[in-house]
């Protein structure tokens, strides 16, 4: 499903127009990104987690030559981690 699609689906079961749909959808979306840059977790009780993990700087392969050692350096990864209840559902 893509943007478009989710949209589509989300003013049908709403009532919305596309165009309010979409609106609440970039609202949703902008919410979270500008939560995770301050480095707060966005939890949706059943859904799930959205946060920032921190990944370590490390050494890894040059996977065009696997001889060659390369440094990575440390970043910050935004996860998303499934609530039980969608967990659930999914599983069935």
């Amino acid at each position: 499903m893509n943007k478009a699609q989710l949209v589509a689906k989300m003013a049908d079961k709403c009532g919305l127009s596309k165009k309010d749909s979409e609106a609440a959808l970039n609202a949703f979306i902008e919410s979270v990104e500008e939560a995770l840059i301050a480095e707060e977790k966005v939890q949706l009780v059943g859904f799930g987690t959205f946060e920032v993990r921190e990944r370590k700087a490390r050494e890894g392969r040059n996977p065009r030559n696997p001889e060659e050692s390369i440094q990575i350096p440390a970043s910050k990864a935004p996860v998303f981690k499934v609530g039980k209840t969608l967990k659930t559902k999914v599983n069935k």
